[in-house]
């Protein structure tokens, strides 16, 4: 069902800070920088390697990034999986029992569809799947 890690979140409160200390890792500046209205974040990737890591700064104090830096601050926020097709990785891991946080996909950055699962049911990580539209 996975096909690759497609990215790592990570909760930052300044993007642009950021994005000087992964330009300073990687040697080289953001891949991608998006505004996801939707989730109220400010996103930039840096692409390493097959997968990617994606620096999340909130836009509004009620999105849930926000909300995880106020309560563990700034860090790892979720790991995503690439999977070939999202509804039937869904369907199949609810049937399992696992809690979806999305009833049906979302829309996410870089012209994808996902979903997140629920960290108490996935060892304590936010499970992301990505699936490119």
């Amino acid at each position: 069902m996975l096909t690759k890690i497609d990215h790592i979140g990570i909760a930052v409160r300044d993007l642009e800070e950021a994005m000087k200390v992964y330009g300073d890792f990687t040697l080289k500046d953001a891949d991608h920088i998006e505004e996801l209205d939707s989730e109220g974040v400010k996103i930039a990737f840096f692409n390493v390697g097959e997968s990617s890591i994606e620096l999340l700064q909130p836009i509004r104090e009620d999105c849930a990034i926000a909300k995880h830096i106020s309560k563990r601050g700034e860090g790892i926020h979720h790991i995503c999986y690439a999977v070939e097709d999202l509804e039937k990785a869904m369907k199949s891991l609810v049937d399992k029992g696992y809690r979806c946080l999305d009833e049906t996909p979302r829309d996410g950055a870089h012209n994808t569809k996902v979903a997140f699962f629920h960290p108490k049911q996935t060892l304590s990580t936010l499970i992301e799947l990505s699936q490119k539209k």
